[in-house]
């Protein structure tokens, strides 16, 4: 294998886990960091915030090299999708699945330096994450699925600092419920002419015209919750002008989804990088401070 030869298989396996694309690992990281800022009152431990740093890259690479496994037959059928590596025969199916394997298992070694309860709520989160890109072809409404799967950080991150589930982490992960359905349903609408050709069922699909309503409901919805998280938490002011922050940037997000073009909903779902970072400094601000110990 020459030099080139090998330079594009890099290219195509960093494609495959979306390195090239950050945003759903952020996605995927604020909400297990609110989570684990909550669960520590503000100082985690230095350990935990590097397995769950370092866990929730694997885990996403992982689910991404899975979704296009799964989605093998379907991608090279949607223009924003039909590059992808596997789509385009750059990589073989098999490829993607074991890439998968081993950066779940990379994945795991890391939760091994966590509690037994935390390590065997791991084997759920891993069941999630493989069977999610399957949901859209039996679910109406598969968004409402990833919002479990990209806040399975959450309990994950109680269950390491606390041992338990409380209250404060049922309102934390229904919170993400809403905030993955919004920014997905608007990643949807991107796709909804493709979609609707294949015949997979998305958000955007099944609520037709009441989808732009439904996303601003779902921000409703978690902006309610988090509320509820900041009283049952007894935190400070600097966490509500957080929420404050993120709500009038879900306003903007109904000015660029409103008209329903590809490019303002695209906008609008990579935007929700900042409604989550809005919220994680909410949270950080309202703690005592310090770094984890």
């Amino acid at each position: 294998m020459n030099l080139a030869t090998l330079t594009r298989r890099i290219d195509a396996y960093e494609r495959l886990i979306r390195l090239d694309k950050p945003i759903g690992t952020l996605l995927l990281l604020w909400p297990t960091l609110w989570a684990l800022w909550l669960a520590s009152r503000g100082t985690p431990r230095l350990e935990h915030f590097l397995i769950f740093f370092v866990g929730t890259v694997l885990m996403r690479s992982a689910g991404c090299a899975i979704n296009d496994y799964a989605d093998r037959n379907f991608d090279p059928q949607v223009e924003r999708t039909r590059l992808r590596p596997i789509a385009s025969g750059e990589l073989a199916p098999r490829e993607a699945l074991a890439v998968a394997a081993i950066l779940a298992l990379a994945a795991f070694a890391l939760v091994l330096f966590l509690n037994r309860f935390a390590i065997a709520l791991s084997f759920v989160g891993l069941a999630v994450a493989a069977t999610y890109p399957y949901s859209k072809r039996y679910f109406s409404l598969p968004q409402a699925y990833l919002g479990i799967a990209f806040g399975f950080g959450i309990p994950m991150a109680y269950a390491a600092v606390q041992r338990g589930l409380p209250v404060e982490c049922w309102l934390l992960l229904a919170a993400n419920v809403f905030y993955s359905f919004a920014y997905d349903t608007e990643y949807a609408m991107v796709d909804r002419e493709d979609d609707a050709k294949i015949g997979i069922h998305t958000s955007a699909l099944t609520l037709g015209r009441w989808d732009v309503a439904a996303v601003m409901a779902s921000y409703a919805g978690m902006l309610f919750l988090l509320a509820l998280v900041g009283v049952q938490a007894h935190l400070e002011w600097p966490f509500y002008v957080g929420l404050a922050a993120a709500g009038a940037m879900m306003v903007y997000h109904w000015f660029l989804i409103r008209g329903r073009s590809r490019d303002g909903c695209f906008r609008a779902f990579m935007h929700n990088n900042w409604v989550g970072g809005a919220i994680f400094a909410g949270i950080v601000f309202s703690l005592p401070s310090g770094w984890p110990a």
